[in-house]
């Protein structure tokens, strides 16, 4: 126990007298340092500031005292490390990229050059390859050298303010040009539609075209029917007479935008659109489509359902079936309007009834037709429905007959967005109708080949036809010659003597005999549109 006490006594002196040594040694040290540096800081700045030969000793001595002063605070730990204030704005570390110092600083490529390139990584990629290194420069750098182009920073600011109002004028430049544009060609369609057109003028709207009659004619009896039949479910609250109802107010919005689209379509070619307004037919089918499947199909399917999840006890069905077989004949009166005009149609471009359908060369009418369609089927599936509902006493057959008339509606919106969509991809005319035109170009004596024939439907019963035509040359000539009096073009060429008169002779009748060919191409093209008044522009292009 002693002896251990011992251990611990002396070990305890020897630690504390190791501690007092190393404190004293490390004081020693430092203490050395200090003196060393501040006798160098005074020799140095003894140095600096050595005076002249003429100097006198007073100057020498208060040299002196200096570096003394020095070591003495030096001795007293008194310096301290620069505190950095990082609220002042510093630029002497900011980079900046070539684009930006020639947009900021109005410089060019040119001023940059001699300004020292620094590489830094580039955001746009994680590969660390030098030559995908982002090329930057200092922004000091760069502003040095803008004040020594521009001559100042106000001449850079005035610069600067100059050229953005450079840029508004501009801006307010390009607005009245396009008015004045805009003006112009306001002008124009009005002189293309002006009453002394040579011209014969016919004047067209909705009401004079034949798929206009048929499309205002089913607006009208799809908005009757669509509030008989509302009235209808109202008394009844019949699932099936509501799809009805959803089915009519369908079609009479679909048939209005059917309506704009042919009002659009009828419309003249203008500058803006020179081959017309002919595709709006399309998108306007297309969109009624699309708004038969969305609003038609989607809410009978909701009624549908909701009637089998909820069964409820209909009433009044008698007066609903009434209203059902109103509404079956005036959809019976616009489905054989619509099948009337497809059939002369069909007729007139020797094809089938139901290949004029799926062809949809007239969109306006399709639609309607296949409405119509869709409302008799759909007015016989609710009839039906109705009644099995008023024999079994349940809701569900008449739930499961506004699921059917769901059905019907979505392939007939299905077939209407298919056939419309091909259209306006750019669609070729049948090819019994190409194979009439190539006929008729073929039996034309000017006329050795044809290739690279196009001819693409654009809607409203025309048609865009290009060919690559091969013209006679010798029948070209003769044509031309025809409208010569031989014996003076004789005479002509006997007066020939010398290289010169000869050249003049060949410029003279080879420049008609090119005109002859354009005068015979617009022949063969007025022909064309003749005996086949669906092209609306032909372009037949020499070889």
């Amino acid at each position: 126990m002693f002896v251990q006490y011992g251990l611990q006594s002396i070990l305890r002196k020897t630690h504390l007298s190791l501690k007092s040594t190393y404190i004293i040694f490390t004081y020693n040290i430092q203490h050395n340092i200090l003196r060393t540096f501040s006798s160098r800081l005074s020799k140095r700045t003894q140095s600096s500031s050595t005076p002249p030969s003429n100097i006198n000793s007073n100057q020498s001595v208060s040299s002196d005292k200096n570096a003394s002063t020095i070591t003495t605070v030096s001795k007293d730990h008194s310096r301290k490390i620069k505190t950095t204030d990082f609220t002042e704005n510093y630029t002497d570390n900011k980079l900046i990229t070539p684009i930006r110092a020639m947009h900021e600083y109005l410089l060019n490529p040119s001023d940059l050059e001699t300004l020292q390139q620094y590489k830094t990584r580039s955001p746009y990629t994680d590969v660390a390859d030098s030559s995908r290194m982002l090329t930057v420069y200092r922004r000091g750098d760069v502003e040095k050298r803008a004040y020594e182009v521009w001559g100042s920073p106000e001449n850079l600011c005035k610069e600067k303010a100059k050229r953005t109002k450079a840029l508004q004028d501009e801006d307010e430049a390009k607005f009245v040009l396009k008015r004045f544009i805009t003006e112009h060609q306001k002008r124009l369609s009005l002189l293309e539609n002006a009453s002394f057109d040579n011209r014969k003028s016919v004047k067209r709207n909705v009401l004079t075209t034949s798929s206009g009659k048929v499309v205002v004619a089913a607006v009208l009896i799809n908005a009757t029917n669509a509030v008989v039949k509302t009235i209808g479910w109202l008394f009844t609250g019949s699932a099936s007479l509501f799809s009805e109802a959803v089915h009519s107010i369908a079609d009479t919005c679909n048939q209005l935008i059917l309506t704009f689209g042919l009002w659009k379509s009828i419309k003249k070619p203008n500058p803006a659109h020179p081959y017309g307004y002919s595709n709006m037919t399309y998108i306007s089918s297309l969109i009624s489509g699309v708004g038969i499947f969305c609003f038609g199909t989607g809410l009978a399917w909701y009624h549908g359902i909701l009637v089998l999840l909820h069964p409820q006890e209909m009433e009044s069905i008698f007066w609903g079936l009434t209203l059902l077989g109103g509404s079956l004949i005036s959809e019976g009166a616009t489905l054989y309007m619509a099948v009337n005009e497809i059939r002369a149609a069909a007729k007139e471009s020797d094809m089938k009834f139901w290949e004029y359908v799926n062809q949809g060369y007239k969109p306006n009418v399709n639609v309607v037709l296949l409405e119509d369609l869709a409302a008799v089927l759909g007015v016989c599936v609710a009839g039906t429905a109705m009644g099995l509902s008023l024999y079994l006493h349940s809701p569900i057959p008449d739930a499961i007959g506004s699921l059917i008339i769901g059905c019907i509606l979505g392939g007939v919106a299905s077939f209407i967005i298919y056939s419309n969509t091909a259209a306006l991809v750019g669609r070729s005319i049948h090819p019994n109708q190409i194979e009439a035109i190539n006929n008729d170009l073929e039996n034309d004596r000017m006329v050795r080949a044809l290739y690279d024939i196009k001819a693409t439907d654009m809607g409203s019963q025309s048609v865009m036809f290009k060919a690559e035509v091969d013209i006679d040359g010798r029948e070209i000539t003769r044509s031309y010659l025809e409208r010569l009096d031989i014996e003076l073009l004789l005479k002509e060429i006997q007066k020939i003597d010398t290289n010169e008169s000869l050249e003049i002779f060949l410029l003279k009748h080879g420049e008609k005999v090119v005109d002859r060919v354009g005068a015979e191409i617009d022949r063969i093209e007025r022909n064309l549109r003749k005996k086949h008044p669906y092209l609306r522009h032909v372009d037949l292009e020499v070889l």
